[in-house]
């Protein structure tokens, strides 16, 4: 009859279980090794036992091999063996049988090894395994070393699933390799022998990208700042955070600021009464997670940071005025008002001028004037935090017919020498105070003198002939047929740098040394820098010799008076200049300096030096100079050093000659010829005796 198979969920009710099956044992030579078996079912199984896929016989081993039995016990139907021997190694199966079935156990290996007379040491680990971070999707490879007497089998397991094969376990070292890892786990190595078994455990975190913080709370704010606290909203530890800001109604990318350590961060250099968003992004090792739910927040209003605008008048008759004005550019909040002070004595301070709030309007009528009076106005706006400045002064005259203040008056550099002015014609009520044309007065910033141009209408002008780097302050009236009216306030507009326009002054050269020369001048005149000096350059050449070639010495810093020359041809004549500088140039070269070096001894010997015996005690020797590049300075003498010869041997100190060279003689070519006789030789000699002697002489140039 052949065997059923059923389906696992389609057993018969008694069908056998296996409650407890054999696992992995090692056993030493001639010891006990006891396999574990327990099962249940209805009947009650007989537990039966192969080894390597054939039955156990537990009958005909001189009772070495048997199955224990005691019914119930947790070792019913354990196979025991005594005395083990090599060949009792191998892969065992406990084997479950009654009338419903039959169950097979998970196979189980046993390990027979050597007795050895060696010192036994229970399993330890030499490299425990350790923790590693990876990548999403990344690799690793985990090794696992234990050492023992026995060596220890060593394996790995992740939670309660083993990860090495039973029957391919390594002894001492197991390599772990793990790929394309995508979750966090805990692995652990066990080691083991038959001392005992012990375990060591690594965690591989994956590393993963923060989440994004929660929604930020605004908890403080002020008129330039926004105080933020927020939720981490990550289990994990982040590096920092970055708060995002931007204006709510503007189309640029979000401001960054990064770095932030902690969960609560002040946000400034915001503007007043303005609304923002903000947003948080969390950072770890990884990189930045994505960003929190944006918020928005308005920061707090503060005084007006700036002016009314555009302040402007006219005269409705010779005693009443009309005020106008813009609102502020920087309001920082709600303007609440203005308030509008007038007065006709500009040396008063504001607070005793007198004034006038406004509410709800950007203009004032002001009356019971003094007919023509001059009257200066200022108005300045307010919140319900506090006042903002005063507007520039505009100044009126209680006159009917005369035009207002320009406004908007300014100037701006085009050139060196020239300024453009600009500014925006007054009202005009009528034809009683149509702008004829205008009249301008301007001086230097330090000048008392003020020069005058009248013109006829426009908005624009431009002021030619100007000194260069010089402040120019100016002030401008409207003309009408019945006058001038007030005049604006003074405005200052600078002319730009350019090259100086005069060189350097009282340049003097001096030769310290017969290779230096030492330059020293003063700066320009003030009137002529035409702007900041910064440097000073020196131009020199020689102006004879071999070497004529013009040099250069720049980088002179513009507080220096002197510099020294150094590595000059000795005894050379040079001229020498000296420049000054701008960031625009280089002005013109001052007077050219001419300056010789010093003399220094000469470099060369006297040439062509011949002797000829003139009689039995006199001698003629004939020289020429040295080469004039070697002689560095006027020759005026010679020395000639002489000294009897014995057998071509010097005898004797040298005699030493000097030749002086009269004034009258300095002055020659360089073919000249020096010549010089000596009669007291022939006594020298006779001294020692009557026959000739030969002279060795020499000759140098002083």
């Amino acid at each position: 009859m052949s065997p059923t198979c059923f389906a696992e969920d389609q057993l018969p009710p008694g069908f056998p279980t296996i409650d407890m099956g054999p696992q992995l044992k090692v056993v030493e030579r001639t010891r006990t090794a006891t396999m574990l078996c327990a099962a249940s079912g209805n009947p009650d199984p007989d537990i039966t036992w192969f080894k390597d896929f054939l039955p156990v016989n537990t009958t005909n081993n001189n009772g070495r091999i048997k199955q224990l039995r005691s019914g119930g016990t947790p070792i019913r139907g354990a196979l025991q063996i005594e005395h083990s021997e090599e060949p009792d190694q191998g892969k065992y199966e406990c084997v479950a049988t009654n009338n419903d079935g039959t169950r097979y156990s998970a196979p189980a290996n046993l390990y027979v090894r050597e007795l050895r007379e060696v010192r036994r040491v229970p399993p330890r680990f030499s490299i425990p395994p350790t923790d590693n971070e990876i990548m999403p999707g990344g690799s690793v490879n985990i090794t696992c070393v234990a050492v023992g007497s026995p060596m220890p089998y060593v394996k790995w397991m992740l939670g309660a699933e083993d990860l090495t094969p039973e029957d391919d376990m390594p002894i001492g070292r197991n390599v772990l390799e793990l790929t394309d890892v995508r979750q966090s786990a805990n692995y652990t190595c066990v080691a083991m022998s038959t001392l005992g078994v012990i375990e060591a455990m690594a965690q591989i975190t994956v590393k993963a990208l923060p989440k994004a913080p929660g929604t930020p709370v605004v908890t403080e704010r002020t008129a330039t700042s926004i105080t933020l606290t927020w939720d981490s909203g990550n289990p994990e530890p982040v590096s920092y955070y970055i708060i995002q800001h931007k204006s709510k109604y503007s189309d640029d990318l979000y401001k960054e600021i990064d770095g932030v350590a902690t969960t609560r961060y002040s946000v400034g250099g915001l503007s007043p009464y303005s609304d923002y968003e903000f947003r948080v992004v969390a950072v770890n090792n990884i990189g930045r997670g994505p960003p929190s739910e944006s918020i928005e927040a308005k920061t707090a209003e503060q005084a007006p940071s700036t002016a009314p605008r555009q302040v402007r008048g006219h005269m409705m008759s010779a005693t009443t005025a009309v005020i106008q004005w813009d609102e502020p550019e920087e309001p920082n909040g709600q303007i609440m008002g203005y308030r509008v002070y007038y007065t006709m004595d500009y040396s008063q301070h504001v607070n005793l001028w007198e004034k006038q709030i406004v509410r709800g309007s950007n203009f004032v009528t002001i009356q019971g004037l003094i007919p023509n009076k001059t009257y200066y106005i200022k108005v300045l706006a307010f919140t319900s935090v506090g006042d903002g400045p005063l507007s520039p002064e505009l100044q009126i005259i209680a006159k009917t017919g005369v035009p207002s203040q320009p406004t908007d008056f300014k100037g701006e550099a085009k050139s060196e020498t020239s300024i453009l002015l600009s500014w925006n014609a007054p009202a005009q009520t009528g034809l009683e105070n149509q702008v004829t044309g205008y009249e301008l007065t301007y001086r230097k910033k330090d000048d008392k003198d003020e020069k005058r141009i009248s013109f006829e209408p426009t908005t624009t002008y431009l002021l030619k002939d100007l000194k260069p780097f010089t402040t120019y302050t100016f002030r401008l009236a409207a003309r009408s047929k019945h006058g001038i009216g007030a005049y604006t306030s003074d405005i200052s507009a600078e002319t730009p740098q350019t090259q100086p326009a005069g060189p350097p002054q009282d340049v003097k050269c001096h030769s310290p040394s017969s290779t230096s020369i030492l330059v020293s001048w003063r700066p320009p005149a003030v009137e002529l820098q035409n702007g900041i000096l910064t440097q000073y350059a020196i131009h020199y050449a020689a102006t004879e010799g071999e070497d004529t070639a013009a040099r250069r010495i720049s980088g002179i810093p513009p507080e220096s008076t002197k510099y020294l020359l150094e590595n000059l041809e000795k005894w050379t004549e040079y001229r020498v200049t000296v420049t000054a500088h701008t960031d625009v140039g280089a002005g013109p070269e001052s007077l050219p300096q001419l300056i010789r070096t010093e003399e220094d001894v000469p470099s060369g010997p006297p040439r062509k030096v011949e002797v000829e015996a003139v009689n039995s005690s006199s001698i003629k020797v004939i020289w020429r100079s040295p080469v004039p590049t070697k002689q560095h300075g006027q020759i005026r003498g010679y020395q000639v050093h002489y000294v009897r010869m014995v057998n071509g041997e010097p005898t004797g100190q040298p005699v030493i000659k000097d030749i002086l060279i009269d004034d009258a003689q300095w002055d020659y070519d360089d073919t000249t010829e020096h010549v010089s006789s000596y009669n007291r030789l022939y006594c020298l000699l006779c001294s020692h005796s009557r026959e000739m002697l030969p002279i060795d002489c020499f000759f140098k140039a002083v």
